[in-house]
């Protein structure tokens, strides 16, 4: 079989298409024919050993995936060979076969795709436990999502247009303006890239403050950090919510005065420890997901498809912030 592994810490450029023998599952292990595994942004981060995780070395980057079982290991029960599954498995997922603990698998219903499927469990359960463990979010908040056009801005805004909320996107371009409102966005806005001076992060704190009306945001989605988290502190609501995402843009070094004045918490949302610490609740909140899913309230939207030779470019598009969904490479259409 091939997978495409890193053995040396480094960009996309430094991956490596290997052929390996196929895997063989150990006691409580299944082995899983990757159709499609989705990138998400620790996938860039790890390789560069950027990320909280650091794997040995060789390893296959990517986390989240859907595929079919190929076999099992000993005292595997209610999973057969040929069975639809979604996995979440830390690293390995850009490989034609992978193993997996039985316990870390999602039945994956017949009537969603196998792209869909790699394209869910991270980015919407991400959201989820963000916007109801963290946020606690409720009909009539105002939700202010930053990094609104990537897989987990897509995912937040869905989510809290169907919990009731009314969504302020901000994003970098017009053409990712359109996605977000397309995806249920209420109001958007656009801002330049960073780093800002003094006036120019005013301006935006003023921008995201008549967006999101006078009461302010709720709850504040921060997926991106920076030079953009300070001016959404300053649109947040009087004992509102800001919650800490992720990192792409640099981690913020906010004014704490500014949580004082404003009797607001800052929260963060690490999703891989609560799935670990956990796993019922896990396991509760996908079942959400595809009742919402059914109900046409979320629909993961795949932005752009690679074989897993281009899994180098897939995984450069999204560490360029190029990419306005999901990124999923597919080894069997």
């Amino acid at each position: 079989m091939k997978a495409l592994r890193t053995h040396a810490a480094g960009g996309p450029e430094t991956l490596v298409l290997d052929d390996l023998p196929d895997p063989v599952p150990g006691a409580g292990e299944v082995v899983v024919r990757v159709h499609a595994c989705s990138i998400n942004f620790p996938d860039t981060l790890m390789i560069r050993d950027l990320y909280q995780f650091k794997p040995e070395r060789p390893y296959a980057p990517g986390s989240e995936l859907a595929g079919t079982i190929e076999a099992l290991g000993a005292g595997v029960s209610g999973w057969s060979v040929g069975d639809r599954v979604m996995a979440m498995i830390g690293h390995g997922g850009l490989a034609e076969k992978i193993v997996a603990p039985a316990s870390s698998l999602f039945a994956l219903p017949d009537d969603v795709d196998f792209a869909t499927g790699a394209s869910l469990l991270m980015t919407y359960g991400t959201t989820i436990h963000g916007l109801k463990d963290r946020g606690h979010i409720k009909a009539g908040d105002v939700v202010l999502v930053l990094g609104a056009a990537g897989g987990v801005g897509l995912s937040a805004i869905e989510l809290a247009k169907a919990y009731g909320a009314r969504v302020i996107a901000g994003v970098s371009s017009e053409e990712k303006a359109a996605v977000a409102r397309a995806a249920g966005a209420d109001d958007v806005v656009v801002y330049g890239r960073a780093p800002f001076d003094k006036v120019q992060s005013k301006e935006l704190a003023e921008a995201f403050k008549k967006a999101c009306g006078p009461t302010g945001a709720n709850i504040v989605y921060d997926i991106v950090g920076g030079d953009y988290s300070e001016p959404a502190v300053r649109a947040i609501a009087w004992e509102g919510r800001f919650l800490v995402v992720g990192f792409p843009a640099g981690i913020a070094r906010l004014p704490l005065n500014l949580t004082l004045l404003k009797s607001c918490d800052v929260c963060g949302v690490f999703w891989g420890a609560f799935i670990a610490r956990e796993p019922a609740k896990f396991k509760a909140q996908v079942a959400e997901l595809f009742d919402l899913l059914r109900a046409g309230k979320i629909n993961p939207r795949v932005f752009s498809r690679f074989t897993l030779d281009e899994g180098s470019a897939a995984i450069a598009m999204l560490e360029n912030r190029q990419a306005m969904g999901k990124v999923v490479v597919e080894m069997i259409g």
